[in-house]
């Protein structure tokens, strides 16, 4: 707990995050509890169920979970038990053209999570049983919401209100209120990184690395075009006033949102939303990165690029879309060996959680700052 409370120190004075929150299993499981458990979460997109009728089993932090479209077209999340017998209901992403049905007994439950049948529950051919009441046995919710077409629950049920959650990011990004729409297959892409969770959110907070790490990037956006974001007690980032890379060879450009104001023609932000969604917004295409941790040392990033015009999913655009995908995947790919190679480090017995810049690192150590914020909460 010591070693939490200086990491809360003035910038000048802190420490980082010792390294007990990346090695050792107990402040893993303690960061399961008070951190994706008490509070808002991500777990999918919502093209995990395109329509009606899709389901999406997903477990986190070792949840088993289900999320669902219903026919009004509402995603929902449940838990992906049946309450019966305790049996998992769905094992693979599909689209039902029934209900959801349990392979064990065959009790079913529709699309909000209500249940409709018992075979047999009475009895040889006898579906209902007067000591059972059916409609006390509905799926299990899970507090759930969807912004930017991330899919975010709570498991605990006990955070604060998502509108309350969201609100300082989507205040500071309100001209972004718009549709976006999913670039497809060629726009989503998985990256396996042998690091936790933790320090890819580190990484992404801040533009100090870019020179060292990202020299494409950097040549047309370089370090001194950034500045720091860290207005909200939960998302901390960077941004750029000069993002302009070539995309096309012939010039072509992907439709932007309408109504922008003049900063975002060449303008980009980067923010990470804790604990787990790495968001970057431009005036024609966003992104959503989900940072899944797998095990304490190891994190899938699950990567999709949304367009601002539905006319960018189109075919004439694919090229341009492929392009674009390769492009930031690339760069996502760049910082693989810095976040391993600082996972490594944290074995270092004498390290003592590291020095931040007071100018470049406050990004990062805000980060620092909510993670042991929400770890000593109550000490």
């Amino acid at each position: 707990m010591n070693e939490l409370t200086r990491v809360k120190a003035p910038i000048a004075n802190a420490k980082g995050l010792p390294n007990g929150c990346y090695v050792n299993p107990e402040m893993y499981q303690q960061e399961q509890d008070e951190i994706f458990t008490k509070g808002w979460a991500a777990i999918g997109f919502s093209h995990d169920v395109p329509e009606a009728g899709w389901v999406c089993p997903v477990e986190f932090m070792g949840q088993p979970l289900l999320i669902t479209r219903n026919k009004a077209g509402e995603i929902q999340v449940f838990e992906n038990v049946c309450r019966h017998r305790g049996m998992i209901l769905v094992s693979e992403h599909k689209r039902l053209s029934g209900p959801i049905t349990c392979i064990y007994h065959a009790w079913s439950y529709d699309l909000d999570g209500a249940l409709r049948a018992t075979p047999h529950l009475g009895g040889p051919d006898i579906h209902e049983h007067e000591e059972v009441n059916c409609a006390s046995l509905a799926l299990n919710k899970i507090d759930s919401a969807v912004w930017r077409n991330v899919i975010f629950v709570n498991l605990s049920g006990d955070a604060q209100p998502f509108d309350d959650y969201i609100a300082p990011l989507a205040q500071r990004w309100a001209e972004f209120d718009q549709p976006i729409y999913f670039g497809g297959e060629d726009s989503e892409f998985l990256l396996n990184v042998e690091c936790n969770w933790k320090l890819a959110v580190e990484n992404y907070c801040e533009s100090y690395h870019l020179p060292s790490i990202h020299p494409g990037l950097n040549s047309y956006s370089r370090l001194e075009d950034h500045y720091n974001i860290l207005d909200s007690d939960c998302h901390a980032g960077q941004g750029t006033w000069v993002y302009n890379p070539s995309i096309s060879d012939d010039g072509r450009t992907f439709p932007a949102h309408d109504g922008l104001s003049e900063k975002w023609n060449k303008a980009a932000e980067y923010c990470a939303l804790f604990p787990n969604v790495l968001f970057g917004v431009h005036k024609d295409h966003s992104f959503a990165i989900l940072l899944l941790p797998a095990e304490q040392q190891k994190t899938v990033e699950r990567c999709a690029i949304f367009y601002a015009s539905e006319e960018s999913t189109r075919a004439e655009f694919s090229d341009m879309r492929i392009t674009n995908a390769a492009m930031w995947k690339e760069i996502f790919i760049e910082d693989i060996g810095v976040v391993e190679g600082m996972q490594k480090g944290r074995a270092g017995m004498r390290f003592d959680g590291g020095t931040f810049s007071p100018v470049m690192d406050t990004p990062t150590h805000h980060f620092h700052k909510w993670v042991a914020e929400k770890l000593t909460a109550g000490q």
